[in-house]
């Protein structure tokens, strides 16, 4: 897993409208929040994308753009976005290289078969991007907020 201090990968995703998006395209001027979930309508998963959305203002106000990556593909983020009427941009990482490349990809054995699995961590990048703080997500409730504090506290 990335850890604080590391230069965080550049990649390029397709958000829930299909269009990509490439991480490289804030540095120097946004932090960067990317929070790695384990998929779309899980009741963890939905409460933390709902709070990441309803805190969107706030983390506007500090330059810093927040951004969920799964491995669902765009169009279940599409209608995840649209039934929880989520705001937070979400990118499908299908075939789970960036999901990899950060770390956050666990094997897991689910009825005698081995299943990969995103495990649910927050990086934070700052504005050079370097990672300032990795925070795996014990408790979805309240999440956002406490990542909303560290970026504050970044200024």
């Amino acid at each position: 897993m990335l850890k604080v201090g590391d230069t965080a990968p550049e990649f390029e995703l397709p958000d829930a409208s299909m269009e990509m998006l490439n991480i490289a395209s804030f540095r120097g001027t946004h932090k960067v929040v990317l929070f790695f979930y384990t998929r779309d309508h899980s009741p963890p998963c939905t409460t933390q994308a709902i709070e990441f959305s309803d805190m969107e203002d706030y983390f506007n106000r500090f330059q810093t753009v927040v951004l969920g990556v799964s491995m669902d593909d765009f169009l279940s983020h599409a209608d995840f976005r649209e039934k929880h009427g989520l705001s937070a941009q979400l990118l499908s990482d299908e075939d789970g290289e960036i999901c990899r490349t950060f770390g956050v990809l666990s094997e897991t054995e689910v009825n005698g078969i081995a299943r990969c699995m995103v495990e649910r961590v927050t990086f934070v990048i700052d504005r050079d991007g370097i990672v300032r703080h990795v925070i795996p997500v014990l408790q979805a409730k309240g999440h956002a907020a406490e990542v909303l504090k560290l970026v504050k506290e970044m200024e």
